[in-house]
């Protein structure tokens, strides 16, 4: 039975009192812990919906449609048979006169030397190397004409897209009145469009804005994230294990632990310095090197690697490492066959999280000489390269407005880059699941 006392004790003014207050404190805990969620999926969206609506435009870009001939005599009569002599004869050949002589045609009220250069203005300087590309790739356009798409300046692409107003004074923008009236006619006649500017997805850098691109970066990320990842995976794992499963508990092992620990919170750009002295001053390692910056970065996500890796493997339950010592397994056969196994999801999952903290990383790689402007795209370990988030850096230190928009259509590029890494590892860890 019930104490009558007792229940006049639960029943007491003070008592509900302090239960109410617990309950109210209990609420308003739910409700700054949904607020704090819903402010920080608000500020994601923010974000995103901020990168999108900038860098939207970098995937579009301004042509304009030119009516060109290609004489003979302007490319010395070179023969397309002879590669080595056709080359040659690309090469030294005016291009940029032809591009005049076909902006002339359309506009020939552009006598003076001032109007002409504004006229050629309107075209990017990458038309000359797009000439050479079209015959190129067909050299029967040699000796006649033919209409071609070439790129258009970016302040052209920016006037097309609104952000430059012709209600702006002449002498606060780029283009003049003048310009600006050639766009129109351009405009009238079908000879100016946006197309998907597949330039920036095939192209390396460049100073201009409208030929540059982020292949020759996303090249450099995959071939240093794979150096990297062939490093530190291995060694994260193998130290894990050791630490975990083989080392004996002595001083020396305890002050390994440690040193591990503390090195998972040391700043990147300290890994960069000791990439700077150990793997370019000391050992004489090509510079801005995907080589160099994946070694610079696996000593930066080891720890990660290593922590985690003990993590899962100690989460595996003892008894599956006795029975497996209860049917006669060695040391060795347990670990491979049984508990590595299934600790690889756990490893997987750290190893995702050091990849992407690797990608994401700008400091240690500026040490190393990672800065530099590259414009080829890197064909091997050892070529000089640059990786996405130094060149969403470089790109959002340009003064040119529309590097703006790079820089964004840069960073959606590498939120690509990280979605898909990361898909591929969790696809990787649901088949260790599955197997396990």
């Amino acid at each position: 039975m019930t104490d009558p006392d007792s229940r006049a004790r639960w029943s007491a003014p003070a008592l509900r009192a302090r239960l109410a207050r617990r309950h109210a404190a209990e609420r308003r805990f739910r409700r700054l812990g949904a607020a704090a969620i819903v402010t920080a999926m608000a500020s994601l969206a923010l974000l995103l919906a901020s990168i999108v609506w900038n860098g939207h435009g970098a995937f579009r870009a301004a042509e304009i449609r030119l009516d060109i001939a290609f004489p003979e005599a302007a490319f010395d009569a070179a023969d397309p048979r002879d590669p080595v002599a056709f080359e040659t004869a690309l090469a030294r050949a005016d291009t940029a006169a032809l591009l005049r002589d076909a902006l002339r045609a359309l506009f020939p009220e552009a006598q003076s030397r001032r109007d002409v250069r504004a006229l050629q203005a309107l075209v990017s300087s990458g038309a000359r190397g797009a000439l050479r590309d079209a015959l190129r790739a067909d050299p029967s356009l040699l000796g006649r004409s033919a209409s071609l798409w070439l790129p258009a300046d970016d302040e052209v692409d920016l006037f097309l897209r609104g952000r430059i107003a012709r209600q702006t004074p002449e002498a606060e923008r780029r283009l003049s009145d003048l310009q600006i009236a050639w766009i129109e006619q351009l405009e009238a006649a079908q000879r100016l469009r946006r197309h998907w500017n597949t330039r920036f997805f095939t192209s390396g850098d460049s100073r201009e804005p409208e030929l540059a691109g982020v292949w020759g970066a996303a090249v450099g990320s995959f071939l240093t994230l794979l150096v990297a990842l062939g490093l530190v995976f291995p060694v994260g794992v193998a130290a894990a294990i050791y630490l975990e499963e083989f080392a004996p508990r002595t001083r020396w092992t305890d002050v390994v632990e440690v040193n591990i620990n503390n090195l998972a919170a040391v700043p990147s750009i300290v890994f960069g310095l000791l990439g700077l002295a150990v793997f370019l001053n000391t050992f004489q390692l090509p510079r801005s090197a995907p080589l160099v910056g994946g070694m610079t970065l696996a000593l930066m996500t080891l720890p990660t690697i290593i922590i985690t890796g003990r993590a899962a493997i100690q989460a595996v339950p003892p008894s599956i490492r006795e029975a497996a010592r209860g049917i006669g397994a060695s040391p060795v056969q347990v670990v491979g066959h049984h508990v590595l196994p299934l600790a690889m999801p756990g490893i997987l999952t750290g190893t995702i999280i050091g990849m992407a903290r690797a990608l994401g990383e700008t400091a240690p790689l500026l040490m190393i000489g990672m800065v530099a402007f590259i414009v080829d795209v890197p064909s091997s370990f050892t070529d000089a390269a640059t990786v996405l988030p130094v060149q969403i850096y470089l790109w959002a230190d340009s003064p040119e407005r529309a590097f703006v928009e790079k820089t964004s259509g840069a960073v959606l590029v590498l939120i690509v880059f990280l979605i898909l890494m990361n898909a591929t590892a969790i696809v990787l860890r649901k088949r260790f699941e599955g197997r396990t």
